[in-house]
């Protein structure tokens, strides 16, 4: 319970909501208000880029823990992560400081994350399996709610420096650009440079050299600490704009579930809650089999798998650049249908292509550049979606105000962070099922997989990803904000005195 001087009850939205009155009038926001809170997202795409990659191999194949150690290890982080997220949104939305609700959290995390970061790729040695699973839990938990620190305030950002429907798209295309880019970045570092650089004859493949993993660690720690204290210092102007956190109240786990549930309790909301769902499961599976349609299915080689994890910069141009223009012509629920629609058709195109015969062998030139070309303007769209649903979720925030009385930014987007982080693991669990149900071989060449289970695998993988991605498009249907709506709301605010 958390004892704070009650005031009286607010007995209409009025005064509810009279909490909420910045200390000036908003700015716009400039060009370089856009690019320190995009930048921000590098930390966190840093981060899950390495969790996702790398850990695994890393404490499995050169560290020598059992591999279903470190699996359990990051699953277990993981939960613990999924359920912070809602916390930390709540405790945002409400904290009272000098410096506002959300930056004395970004500043806290800066030097946390940047340090146990740079710890867990520096594992002790000549330690037993059971020390280094718990070296291994205890630091991805710390860095996981660490980052979360930072990460749910920081996103939570992005509709208070703007309640413009379209600056809010602009915004989040910034947000949206520099995580993917920022994650990429590590990839191509590693699969470029610092493999090949650690490439000895004692150790010919560069992958399984401890030492390119601990200078990965340091360059990717001190990537995070400088996302994060550019982001927050460059944002730090608009505290006085921000709006303030209700009044000091008394605050009991039931409160807090109550306000949470009142603000979540939205029709809107539930439609990207959902479609959140859908997208976190089709995530896990096609990022579980990714590895496999690139090496086994196409018979790419680890040059041309490089090539590929490059364009994936172009592609966060395209949709960062298109983001915003759909917003502008066609309004963000339509641009997210159509624009999903497209991109979750396009997704597993080539391998219908394939399993229907069209395409010619694996041999031919054409097939890189036209996987190459394809996957760079689907993952493209696939992240102008992205954005779209930020931006849609980010309008919510004041239709929630008119009903509440509170502003619970943290709220939202931790909201959609938890079911994302607690519903991927579906997605891996069903590529194990679909690797099963292809008979797919462990540990094959790939020169030595038999097409039969080639083609399985493409069989029974297409029609799942897509029922997914179709079911993640069409539930957006049910989200009822547009232009119009979300404008009648700001107007609506301004009547009762709320800027």
């Amino acid at each position: 319970m958390v004892d704070a001087a009650v005031p009286p009850k607010a007995t209409n939205v009025v005064e509810a909501t009279s909490n909420f009155v910045p200390t000036a009038r908003v700015p716009e926001t400039t060009l370089w208000t856009r690019l320190v809170y995009g930048f921000g997202s590098v930390g966190f795409g840093v981060k899950d880029n390495g969790f996702s990659y790398f850990l695994l191999l890393y404490y499995s194949q050169v560290i020598g823990l059992d591999s279903r150690l470190v699996g359990l290890a990051i699953t277990i982080a993981l939960v613990f992560d999924a359920f912070a997220d809602p916390l930390i949104g709540y405790w945002s939305d409400n904290l009272h400081s000098r410096w506002g609700r959300r930056h004395p959290f970004m500043y806290a995390a800066a030097i946390p994350v940047s340090l146990s970061y740079l710890l867990i790729w520096r594992p002790p040695l000549g330690w037993s399996s059971a020390a280094l699973f718990w070296y291994l839990l205890i630091l991805s938990i710390f860095i996981r709610v660490a980052i979360g620190l930072y990460t749910t305030p920081s996103t939570a950002l992005g509709p208070e420096l703007s309640s413009n429907y379209d600056e809010r798209s602009s915004l989040m295309s910034f947000r949206y650009y520099f995580g993917w880019t920022g994650g990429n970045l590590m990839s191509v570092m590693m699969f470029g440079l610092l493999f090949p650089l650690f490439s000895t004859a004692a150790i010919p493949n560069g992958q399984f050299n401890r030492d390119a993993y601990e200078l990965y660690g340091l360059i990717a720690s001190a990537l995070i600490f400088v996302s994060i204290i550019v982001s927050s210092l460059g944002t730090h102007s608009r505290i006085p704009y921000l709006h303030a956190p209700p009044a000091k109240r008394r605050l009991t786990p039931l409160v807090i579930f109550k306000e949470i549930f009142e603000t979540l309790f939205n029709r809107s909301f539930g439609a990207l809650f959902v479609s959140t769902v859908f997208g976190a499961v089709a995530g896990g599976l096609s990022a579980a089999l990714a590895f496999y349609f690139l090496t086994y299915f196409w018979a790419f080689s680890s040059f041309q798998n490089f090539l590929i994890t490059s364009s994936v910069f172009v592609s966060a141009f395209i949709g960062a650049g298109l983001a915003p223009l759909a917003t502008r012509t066609i309004g963000k629920r339509r641009g997210a249908i159509i624009l999903g629609f497209v991109a979750f058709i396009g997704s597993p195109l080539p391998l219908v292509l394939r399993l229907t015969g069209v395409l010619p062998p694996n041999d031919s030139p054409f097939i890189f550049w036209f996987v190459l070309v394809s996957t760079m303007i689907d993952v493209g769209l696939i992240i102008s979606f992205q954005i779209l649903g930020a931006s849609m979720m980010a309008d919510l925030v004041e239709q929630a105000q008119l009903k509440t009385g509170r502003r619970a930014e943290g709220v939202f987007f931790s909201a959609t962070s938890f079911t994302q982080k607690l519903v991927s693991g579906v997605g891996i669990t069903a590529a194990g099922f679909v690797l099963a149900a292809a008979a797919f071989p462990k540990g094959a060449d790939p020169a030595h997989v038999p097409p039969e289970a080639l083609w399985r695998l493409g069989a029974y993988y297409v029609p799942l990803i897509l029922s997914l991605w179709m079911a993640m498009v069409a539930v957006i249907a049910f989200y009822r904000l547009d232009r119009a709506s979300h404008e009648d709301n700001l107007r609506q605010l301004a009547e009762l005195k709320v800027e």
